[in-house]
């Protein structure tokens, strides 16, 4: 590893400045290379020690094989899905997340979401700006009284509970890793999946993408589901199944959507019959898109990649096990 004064982090993804700020004030030599491609990437990869991105840089196994001097891997948020963990833990790189920044934000853009949609104020938007008054068209439901479902009851998911109990809803959880004592602690009483399937008026998506949760919502879980139901998804795209959604919304299975995460961002023309949909509300990825947000995961990752190429002890990373169960297989 190179001397304190010679580290090289490059930046792939628009960051927030306070990221060069402590790295330049850390002694540390900022790479910033926005929209390059992967082969424009390779020869700044091989150069790097460090490696700081958002959601926009897919991290392959081609460019970790070309990483020769990286120790370490920094995502500004809380999915680490762009990044190919499992090729950059055979290498030894350390991954890195900042989960707590943009809890808040996308908490808050969730329940704008879940009103936006219950309130038509999409579409009465569109409709007042066009010159008409039309106030027969948009009749909402409210959300008191109506019962919450909760896929993942990680910090994003309680933030949402703590602040949903204002509106005097029941919400039901679900989360087979989340101890019951803390999610009950936000308001959130644990069920079964099936549960909280076949109970909720609200359905909102807080779960990492993995190959449990992909398509957890789909036709046949879809199918069980209140007819009416909500879908909320500030989450992840591959969570839904969007044309088994598709097909509950035409058949009115499916009330209402609101999306601000999609299968492939920017989203394919397959997708358009979708967010076009009349009983769709769709933002292009932006629940953790707030001032404060971004600064707080810049922040928390930065942070984090310079202690881990100090040497010292970091307290995000997500493979940091698995690296010290392959060294001691292969000492």
């Amino acid at each position: 590893m190179a001397g304190n004064n010679s580290f090289q982090v490059l930046i792939t993804d628009s960051v927030h400045p306070v990221c060069r700020r402590l790295l330049e004030e850390a002694g540390f030599m900022p790479v910033i290379a926005t929209g390059r491609t992967d082969e424009e990437l390779k020869p700044l990869v091989a150069e790097a020690d460090g490696w700081i991105i958002r959601s926009g840089t897919k991290i392959t196994p081609e460019l970790i094989d070309v990483a020769d001097r990286l120790t370490v891997i920094g995502r500004a948020g809380v999915g680490v899905d762009n990044v190919n963990v499992e090729a950059a833990t055979r290498k030894g790189i350390l991954v890195l997340n900042a989960p707590a920044g943009n809890t808040i934000s996308t908490a808050e853009h969730t329940i704008a979401m879940m009103l936006a949609l219950s309130r038509n104020i999409s579409a009465a938007n569109a409709s007042i700006r066009g010159g008409a008054w039309d106030r027969k068209s948009f009749m909402g439901s409210e959300l008191y009284g109506k019962t919450l479902g909760i896929l993942g009851a990680g910090k994003v998911g309680r933030a949402v509970a703590e602040r949903m109990r204002g509106f005097g809803v029941t919400i039901l959880g679900y989360d087979p890793i989340i101890p019951a004592e803390l999610a009950e602690g936000s308001g959130i009483k644990l069920v079964q999946l099936e549960e909280l399937i076949s109970e909720s008026d609200i359905i909102t998506i807080h779960s990492p993408l993995n190959e449990t949760t992909r398509g957890i919502l789909n036709d046949e879980t879809l199918a069980n589901c209140r007819s009416g139901v909500v879908i909320v998804n500030c989450a992840r795209g591959g969570i839904v199944d969007e044309a088994a959604l598709l097909r509950a919304l035409d058949a009115g299975i499916v009330g209402g959507a609101a999306l601000d995460v999609f299968s492939s961002e920017p989203p394919t023309p397959e997708l358009a019959a979708l967010i076009g949909h009349p009983r769709v509300v769709a933002t292009p990825h932006i629940a953790a898109s707030t001032h404060e947000a971004q600064e707080k995961v810049a922040r928390q990752v930065t942070e984090q990649v310079i202690h881990a190429l100090r040497n010292e002890p970091v307290e995000t990373a997500i493979n940091e096990m698995a690296i010290r169960t392959a060294s001691r297989q292969d000492a």
